[in-house]
């Protein structure tokens, strides 16, 4: 196991990539929080790691990544349950709402702000002094294809993600003498609650059938298979690793 007895925070444990990603943690031997403010999902996440068997007992931490004080209380618990470290921290907390920019609100932008790259920078916050102390810790960072290359009806959404691109790109060159690797991974379309969300609608079809066309491998991805490149930047394999963007898209993006 990669990852046997570190301790990692998931954020948006409770569904879709989130909970994937707490999942194969676990399995590669993590001791797992899930941090979500969905406490019915979280539960559901922490009982399906239950589930595999011989694993570390997960705990749930309901938290809201938008509010500061919700997320040092959400570290010091983790803390408090395995002996002050925190070897990995996921941020993969997301929401979105796919509409056109000039019919988008306000009220929409912000809560697209503050969820994605706030919360990003919440919780990057929060952790990194607790990885500086121990000289060592990784942060991988969950971003977008849509922060590479932009997409339609997905503005605030594309900006944010770009956002934790460069975010993470500037704090993987401030951390680098602590021993901290922080990198991104970028996932394409892939099979979500979130997606069936935001593809609601008469539309929702045509939406879901022009992300497939994009894609060369000509279908959606899994949540599996995004935690497999979370798992891989969170272990010793990926220990000379950092500020790295790695896109998880079939082909949707290839970076030259």
């Amino acid at each position: 196991m990669r990852l046997d007895g570190k301790v990692a925070i998931v954020t948006g444990g409770g569904s879709g990539i989130g909970r994937a990603i707490a999942v194969r943690l676990a399995e590669e031997g993590a001791k797992v929080a899930v941090a979500d403010i969905d406490g019915r999902g979280g539960g559901e996440t922490v009982a399906l790691i239950h589930e595999k068997g011989d694993l570390h007992e997960p705990i749930f931490v309901r938290t809201d990544v938008t509010d500061i004080v919700s997320v040092h209380a959400m570290v010091a618990e983790v803390q408090r349950e395995w002996g002050g470290r925190v070897d990995i921290l996921v941020n993969n907390a997301g929401w979105d709402r796919v509409e056109p920019f000039l019919q988008s609100s306000p009220e929409t932008w912000e809560k697209v702000i503050n969820i994605n790259l706030k919360g990003t920078i919440n919780c990057s916050h929060a952790v990194l002094p607790v990885m500086v102390e121990q000289g060592a810790g990784r942060v991988v960072s969950i971003s977008s294809d849509a922060g590479r290359v932009g997409s339609t009806g997905e503005a605030v959404y594309a900006a944010c993600k770009a956002g934790i691109i460069g975010f993470s790109k500037t704090v993987a060159r401030e951390m680098a003498r602590h021993r901290i690797n922080i990198n991104v991974v970028c996932p394409g379309p892939t099979r979500t609650p979130l997606l069936d969300e935001i593809t609601q609608g008469p539309q929702g079809a045509r939406i879901i059938e022009g992300m497939t066309r994009a894609v060369p491998f000509r279908r959606l991805g899994e949540p599996e298979e995004i935690a497999a490149a979370v798992a891989f930047f969170a272990s010793d394999d990926a220990a000379f690793c950092t500020g790295q963007v790695l896109s998880v898209s079939g082909g949707l993006t290839m970076a030259g």
